[in-house]
């Protein structure tokens, strides 16, 4: 599947990766322009745990970002109304997110994805991130 407009988890906002990704998926789909296929894991999987990761809640950044701004104005909201984590934090939110999928939990999760979108032959791709750059073509 291929979904215009969205950035790779791998893009960083404040050096954290998936955020700006997020603030693309509630953006399209405000602007009912957000593959259909998308709209059911708004505010789930790695969204949800982006705003645990910054102590804000879903339905807040949503309304923020639709105020407009920035993606760096957004992030500093979120410092602001939940937390600014420190920059091993961060560190730790980084690696464990690009690494999802690769000898953890999700492993048979990822493989399943993998089996459902026809790559299983795909051997190189051992994350989540990777999958979806995979199935959004920038792989």
């Amino acid at each position: 599947m291929h979904a215009l407009n969205l950035r790779s988890p791998h893009a960083t906002t404040g050096d954290i990766v998936h955020f700006p990704r997020m603030l693309d998926k509630i953006r399209l789909h405000a602007q009912a322009a957000l593959p259909q296929d998308y709209v059911a894991n708004l505010g789930e999987g790695f969204d949800l745990r982006c705003v645990h990761f910054l102590h804000v809640t879903y339905e807040a950044l949503v309304a923020r970002v639709l105020e407009g701004g920035s993606d760096e104005e957004i992030l500093a909201w979120c410092f602001e109304h939940g937390k600014q984590p420190s920059s091993e934090e961060i560190e730790v939110w980084n690696e464990f997110m690009r690494k999802r999928g690769w000898n953890d939990a999700g492993s048979a999760r990822l493989a399943e994805r993998l089996h459902e979108a026809g790559f299983q032959d795909r051997t190189e791709i051992h994350t989540f991130f990777d999958f979806i750059d995979l199935d959004e073509g920038r792989r």
